[in-house]
């Protein structure tokens, strides 16, 4: 029954994610029967899109970095001093 409902939500939320026709119809090329609503209006949505788009990997890149690898290797970083700091 539990498989039965999640494959019914998947589906519905597989077909809503999709634009309705009129969306089609607004929408240009590169977007159309992707997203609702009316679309971009300038060129500058593009740009700031892009933009974001390069920050947020940017972002996941360095944060998955650094939690794989840290790299403090000093003997006085702070992270030492919690470590080995004894409990209350």
């Amino acid at each position: 029954m539990k498989r039965i409902i999640i494959t019914l939500l998947a589906v519905v939320l597989y077909s809503a994610s999709f634009a309705c026709d009129v969306c089609k119809k607004q929408q240009p090329k590169v977007l159309r029967g992707i997203t609702h609503g009316a679309g971009p209006q300038s060129n500058w949505d593009y740009v700031i899109v892009i933009t974001i788009a390069v920050v947020v990997l940017v972002t996941l890149f360095y944060s998955i970095k650094w939690l794989i690898r840290p790299g403090e290797k000093q003997a006085d970083h702070i992270k030492h001093s919690i470590f080995t700091q004894e409990s209350v």
